[in-house]
């Protein structure tokens, strides 16, 4: 038990953190009547949560290096259980942010990284695969379980005890914290790189957040007006999403080249350059991070699909999602060892077109027959692809860097992670929804035999989409009753269409983003790299990282 303690620890870890995301998406329907607020306040607190574990996990993931990597795990998860007692005790919304957004959120940016460093430093080749897969599996199950717990809490009892829940947890993990490594990953106290946490944090929040108001504002014309209180920005008509992303890429940039200043005059750069450089460990970050952009667009659109058209309730979703859980933890335990006999970049490669062809299978079954039982062959493909890859991919990418640098290089991978899912959200997410209601609002204008211009539509689709946010269970249903039941039968049949529609054109959407992710795996190694092997002397002065780094560049 002492030799697998630490990957039981972040693993379990990782399940609550995964499981406390998904218990709070269930829970806003619940959360915007407790507290008599709409809809996109309760989605604000998801945001901020997403844009504050953004900001601090690259410099977050570096606190390894400097303290004990067990107290900085028993610290952080302290933390973390202080924020979710706040967040189960809340009473008003700013209560909530303050312990779910803020305290929580800084939390996981700091157990994000940490997880990967732990594995990397407790295990070695065969070992150290069976703990990624571990950890991989544990998170897959997380986030589909998280939505059946959730609604049953919710349903029965109260969203608050989700929360409370999570405390338990925290203690059991903080047992087996314990035998997690005393030592920092470096012998020699590295300083904080202000400037490179300031320029990584910039550049950070500024791109989840351009992503994250791209769906609702437009990337690049204003679809709709911007107002933050009484000031309104929306500088030449164009979107305000447009202008964060070019903050965020231009603050990356700064970074790149600041890192490269701080390396020369022979100083601790936040993340030093021969990481930035790595071939193998890029191909491998470009990978994950367009695997994270097709989970989190099919995360979105499959429950709102399932619960919106077809009428489930959370628990038969998650009973429609178990075969992906079963799947996807027993691929990325039980393969890690398939690379003996297979390339790890097969392996990835295998993963990849299993994910498209179970997206094909959903597109060609979608309409008013699909069943559990009829989806239950596709969803378990996708998850074996799922587990597929992420019994290798993680496992590849960190072996590419050296053990002494695995900290920094695990907060890079995490904010890759972050930006993927905030894009694959916003793209896959903003097509889906934007799908939807032009269908409905076609529909209608069908129904009543009328022709508007495509300004007038868009204009319509905004006005449906902006009800849609605002409106709770309670008065949509006060609507429905104002109806003749004639046309509540036409708005139900052009509703179910309009899903319909917008699911399939939204699966073959991420089938086009599944051939672009095997594109990406392209550049990956055939097998996982050692970058310990020889590697050795660039713990030992700021002169040898320099040339390392140089000779890296120019290869």
């Amino acid at each position: 038990m002492q030799y697998w303690a630490p990957a039981i620890a972040v693993s379990l870890t990782t399940f609550i953190v995964v499981l406390n995301a998904s218990l709070m998406n269930v829970a806003i329907p619940t959360m915007v009547d407790e507290f008599d607020t709409t809809v996109t306040m309760i989605q604000g607190a998801v945001a901020l949560y997403s844009l504050v574990t953004a900001a601090l996990v690259l410099p977050a993931g570096t606190l390894p290096s400097r303290h004990s990597i067990r107290r900085v795990l028993a610290v952080a998860l302290l933390v973390y259980a202080g924020g979710t007692l706040v967040a189960s005790l809340s009473w008003n919304t700013t209560i909530l942010y303050l312990g779910w957004s803020l305290i929580q959120g800084s939390a996981a940016a700091v157990i994000f990284p940490l997880t990967f460093t732990v594995l990397i430093i407790s295990y070695e080749d065969d070992d150290r695969a069976k703990a990624f897969g571990l950890l991989a599996g544990v998170s897959g199950v997380g986030s589909t379980i998280g939505p059946i717990i959730g609604g049953a809490l919710t349903t029965y009892a109260s969203w608050r005890w989700g929360f409370t829940l999570q405390l338990v947890g925290v203690g059991v993990v903080l047992f087996f914290t314990q035998y997690v490594s005393p030592n920092p990953l470096s012998e020699t106290r590295r300083s904080l790189d202000k400037g490179g946490t300031v320029l990584s944090i910039v550049g950070a929040t500024s791109l989840v957040t351009g992503f994250l108001l791209s769906g609702k504002y437009g990337w690049l014309v204003e679809r709709r007006p911007f107002v933050v209180g009484e000031l309104q920005f929306n500088p030449f008509g164009t979107s305000p999403a447009i202008w964060f992303l070019g903050v965020g890429l231009l603050g990356f940039a700064a970074f790149v080249q600041y890192e490269r200043r701080l390396e020369r005059a022979g100083k601790s750069p936040l993340v030093p350059l021969h990481v930035l450089t790595n071939r193998p460990f890029l191909a491998g970050v470009f990978t994950y991070n367009m695997r994270s952009i097709v989970s989190a667009g099919f995360f979105f659109i499959f429950p709102v699909y399932l619960q919106a058209v077809l009428g489930y309730t959370a628990f038969e979703t998650g009973v429609a999602l178990l075969p992906y859980s079963l799947t996807s933890v027993l691929f990325s335990t039980v393969t890690p060892n398939w690379r003996k006999y297979i390339s790890p970049k097969t392996l990835i490669q295998i993963g990849i077109v299993c994910m498209g062809v179970a997206l094909v299978l959903l597109y060609e079954q979608t309409g008013p027959s699909q069943t559990i039982v009829r989806m239950a062959l596709p969803v378990a493909l996708y998850g074996a692809g799922v587990g597929l890859i992420l019994a290798q991919i993680t496992n590849m990418t960190m072996s590419a860097v050296p053990t002494a640098y695995s900290a920094e290089a695990s907060g890079v991978l995490n904010v890759s992670y972050s930006i993927g899912f905030s894009l694959g959200t916003a793209v896959i997410g903003s097509y889906f929804l934007g799908r939807f209601y032009g269908s409905v609002v076609d529909g209608v204008l069908r129904a009543e035999h009328e022709t508007v211009s495509a300004e007038q539509r868009t204009d319509l689709v905004i006005a449906l989409e902006d009800a849609a946010e605002t409106a709770t269970d309670a008065t949509q249903q006060q609507f429905l009753t104002q109806l003749t039941p004639a046309q509540r039968q036409l708005l139900e049949g052009i509703f179910e269409a309009a899903m319909f529609d917008a699911q399939r054109a939204t699966l073959l959407l991420l089938v086009l983003f599944v051939l672009l992710l095997l594109i990406a795996s392209t550049f990956l190694p055939r097998q996982i790299p050692d970058a310990d092997d020889g590697t050795d002397h660039l713990e030992s002065s700021p002169d040898a990282t320099r040339e390392a780094s140089e000779t890296a560049t120019e290869d």
